[in-house]
């Protein structure tokens, strides 16, 4: 299985990890204000900055780490992103943050000190190419955006903007596990071992960014699930600029189909379930429609709890890009963390687990609907159905950002053709 470009859950994911061998030492190393930007030099431009590419990092916990992005866009097993790009001239500046849990608009603050470094390295006249990797890809048309309202801010001379399996309408994180990551932390977050774990995990699903991308969140078990206020305002921020850059083509890929074909996840099914030492009778079910339980949590010798939903799609089977698919060591996917969480907390999980789930539905990735519409979640996408200029789907439903020849090399394609 291909590595992902964005690692969601990165360092803080318990258990064993893919390690990653060193990048190559960059060309250039630029520090911005809240992060930092890694030069690679086309070897046609004599290390000088004169077709730049930018690519954002996304959400995951902490810092972005240059191994692991190089990884996922040049050592993933299937397409050399980075080495076709520089096989066209083009220069690629690969773009991190000191936090990338932070606000999308304090990171497209980090965003714009880049494209206006790279336009004061530059030589010659050549526009940009600016985008991102899932969150990246919000940061930056927030960025853009923001650059042609401004007055005091420079003309950011892009002519493409791109995304890759960014949710443009909203990510989906199943409530059944924010209910239980949250339960966990409530009760054991100050046990040793795994209370910092569950703390950590509890924080990532609160953090500023995460509660901005999630069409439905919780802060606790029994919260109801809606759009954060951090969500609200943030759209409100996007459409105060006008909602996307307009001086330049707008591009998108998704790691869904667009063909209406979901996963095969099945709605209302229990996705995991353990019992143990100190959980009892625990499960987590995928989300169906209508009002529906989808988890049940009880500590043992105390009271259950019962974790309701009212009026959500089947959206954990919806086609689009998937929590990255679990590997001995690598990520656990979705309700395959749960089902690690619970084990690490003492517990017996039944070994007929529902590992993954639908993250970014294909119609968010391209901006072709709303996914809280169940329809339009599992309808074809037409070509003049999204905001993009132009997009791609992939093949089949595959990891969140993970890099294909197939939507790669279109990208490419689309850079020289514009550039």
């Amino acid at each position: 299985m291909s590595a992902p470009v964005v690692d969601i859950w990165g360092p803080v994911a318990p258990g064993a990890r893919s390690s990653f061998p060193p990048a190559p030492e960059p060309h250039d190393e630029w520090p911005l204000a809240g992060g930092t930007a890694w030069v690679y030099y086309s070897p046609l431009n004599r290390r000088q900055l004169i077709r730049p590419v930018i690519l954002s990092d996304g959400f995951s916990a902490g810092s972005s780490d240059l191994d692991q992005l190089w990884h996922g866009l040049e050592e993933n097993g299937d397409f050399r992103f980075v080495s076709e790009l520089h096989a066209t001239g083009r220069d690629v500046i690969i773009l991190g943050y000191t936090d990338r849990t932070a606000s999308i608009t304090d990171n497209a603050d980090t965003a714009i000190d880049c494209i206006r470094r790279a336009l004061a390295e530059r030589v010659g006249m050549a526009k940009l190419a600016v985008g991102g990797f899932s969150m990246g890809g919000l940061i930056t048309r927030y960025a853009l955006a923001k650059m042609e309202q401004d007055p005091d801010l420079p003309d950011h001379e892009t002519s493409l903007y791109l995304s890759y399996d960014t949710p443009h309408q909203g990510a989906w994180l199943p409530v059944a596990i924010q209910a239980f990551t949250h339960f966990a932390t409530d009760n054991w977050g100050d046990t040793p071992g795994i209370g910092p774990v569950l703390r950590q995990f509890s924080g990532l699903l609160n953090s500023p960014a995460a509660k901005q991308m999630a069409r439905w969140h919780i802060e606790k078990a029994d919260a109801t699930p809606e759009q954060a206020s951090e969500r609200v305002e943030f759209l409100r921020a996007l459409d105060e600029v006008g909602g996307w850059p307009r001086n330049l083509r707008k591009i998108g890929v998704a790691n869904g189909v667009d063909t209406g074909t979901g996963n095969g996840i099945k709605a209302g099914a229990t996705a995991v379930k353990c019992d143990g030492d100190t959980l009892h009778d625990t499960w987590l079910k995928t989300q169906a429609k209508g009002e529906q339980v989808v988890a049940r949590l009880q500590k043992t010798g105390g009271e259950p709890v019962s974790v309701r939903t009212n009026g959500l799609p089947e959206i954990d089977g919806a086609p689009g890009g998937l929590f990255t698919m679990p590997s001995p060591a690598g990520d656990p996917g979705s309700f395959g963390l749960a089902g690690l969480l619970m084990t690490l907390l003492g517990n017996a999980v039944d070994p007929d687990v529902i590992t993954t789930s639908c993250f970014i539905p294909s119609i968010s990735a391209i901006a072709a609907g709303d996914i809280s519409d169940p329809k339009a979640l599992y309808q074809p996408i037409t070509p003049d159905g999204s905001a993009l200029d132009a997009f791609i789907c992939a093949g089949r439903n595959e990891g969140h950002t993970t890099m294909t020849e197939e939507l790669g090399a279109w990208i490419v394609n689309e850079i020289v053709a514009n550039g």
